[in-house]
């Protein structure tokens, strides 16, 4: 049995803690109002108020030089009345889309603490949703390599739980109108978007909220009942909870890959409704599911240098750095072909995707393809190098953080705008979902024996070698 260490616990109540104190400064700090955006957005400018300054002195100065024309010739007058009429109507109509854009940037920055939250709360729901579906996978394939591993990748799915009851709450606040990152939700913008009304049929509060309960208690059911039988087949004097196992992974799989696909539409490419791909969510699965096998491998690693999990091997750790690998060039093959084929296109309604993108978030749009494609696959390709803890932790280090960035390049740009930047509440989230999960996951490991021994497969694993 493993013992939850009081540093770990204690580790991972700093996290949440020093989190939550970001995540509150980032939604104190956040303007109000549209004068604090009008201050946020001269001191960026630096000289923005000196030139408006200097354009009201301007129109001063044509003004005094209007009236003297009035004195001296009254048609020139009547003219000059109508140009001054002209003048104010273009002046007010500069001061409603200045304001539309003040109210514009408000509410991104108010987008911005939300997103946050709903990148990192996301981010770490589905690394446990990744495990689960990686632990079916090894079931219904009756895999004799993994069994020995079942237990950690039990609990990893335990946060699933704790996580989907985050992210739907954040849901139905969206629902509510607590926060605007999903713009289809606002009426007001609704009512004037054509191509929004025609997607509301689907693209409705009640409706996703429905999806959204459904396609979590979905998984967390298949979680429960597969942690159950695993447990009980440990005292079982037959089979029987094994094949159900079998049956229930089998099951569940199908239900995964449609619910997966359609959580991918709903809780992320509906961000910026007028987009769509239709392999978006095949891409988004190939994102949490290669974390999720990281996060399998370095927690593995955790325990095996704590004096556990005895019977894990370097074979073991070699054919998850082989799965980190896999998927982070599977990964790329879906980037790639997204991105090529609507970029060679260039169609207006896709390419504005990217284009937003390539301008806004250069650094990061780039610089995770380096961090998800690139520099795992120099490090994982050599196989001796697979087998080498340190560097399968250096690799999973640079795959969570890319991922991570993945995340946030697909949420940031529809919701925040160019108004981005990672401070308190972007680290502060996840330093807190970072500590929760810590805690969740290893409570749960600390609550049953570390090996599945009546596993029919269990033996087979233990002496696994490649």
């Amino acid at each position: 049995m493993y013992t939850f260490s009081s540093k770990l616990k204690t580790f991972s109540f700093i996290l949440m803690i020093v989190g939550v104190l970001g995540i509150g400064y980032s939604f104190f700090t956040a303007p109000k109002d549209i004068n604090d955006v009008e201050a946020i957005l001269a001191s960026q400018h630096g000289h923005h108020g000196d030139a408006h300054a200097e354009g009201a002195e301007h129109h001063d100065a044509k003004d005094a030089h209007v009236n003297t024309a009035h004195s001296e010739d009254a048609h020139a007058a009547a003219g000059h009345d109508a140009h001054d009429a002209h003048g104010a109507d273009a002046h007010e109509a500069h001061d409603d889309e200045h304001t539309h854009h003040l109210k514009h940037v408000l509410q991104q920055l108010q987008n911005k603490p939300w997103a946050g939250v709903y990148v990192a709360a996301l981010f770490f729901m589905l690394i446990s949703l990744g495990a689960l579906a990686f632990y079916a996978i090894q079931n219904a394939a009756s895999a004799g390599w993994s069994p020995v591993l079942f237990r950690v990748m039990e609990g990893i799915s335990a946060y699933l739980i704790p996580g989907a009851v985050i992210v739907f709450l954040l849901l139905v606040l969206g629902v509510m109108g607590s926060h605007h990152l999903f713009v289809w939700m606002d009426k007001d913008v609704v009512a004037h978007d054509h191509l929004i009304q025609g997607k509301s049929g689907y693209l409705n509060g009640p409706f996703f909220l429905i999806r959204a309960a459904l396609f979590m208690g979905g998984w967390i059911f298949y979680r429960q009942y597969a942690r159950k039988v695993s447990l009980a087949q440990d005292e079982a004097s037959d089979n029987l909870n094994f094949k159900k196992s079998f049956k229930a992974a089998a099951s569940f799989l199908v239900f995964f890959i449609v619910s997966e696909s359609i959580m991918s539409w709903d809780w992320i490419m509906s961000v910026d409704p007028h987009w769509f791909s239709t392999l978006f969510g095949w891409y988004v699965f190939a994102s949490f599911v290669v974390s999720a096998v990281t996060v399998i491998a370095m927690v593995t690693l955790y325990l095996k240098s704590q004096g556990y999990l005895e019977y894990v091997n370097t074979s073991h750790i070699h054919d998850l750095a082989k799965f980190m690998f896999g998927f982070s060039v599977f990964w790329t093959y879906l980037w790639f072909s997204q991105f090529m084929l609507i970029w060679y296109a260039d169609i207006p309604e896709e390419i504005t995707y990217f284009v937003t993108r390539i301008e806004h978030y250069n650094l990061p749009f780039f610089g995770m393809v380096v961090m998800n494609f690139v520099l795992p696959v120099l490090i994982l390709v050599n196989t001796d190098f697979k087998r080498l803890t340190w560097i399968v932790v250096l690799a999973g280090t640079i795959i969570l953080c890319g991922h991570y960035i993945d995340f946030f390049n697909m949420i940031m740009p529809a919701t925040v705008g160019d108004q981005w930047f990672i401070g308190a509440g972007e680290i502060g989230s996840i330093l807190f979902f970072m500590g929760l999960f810590i805690f969740v996951v290893f409570s749960a490991i600390s609550k049953a024996p570390l090996l599945a021994k009546r596993n029919p497969l269990i033996e087979e694993s233990k002496h696994f070698h490649y």
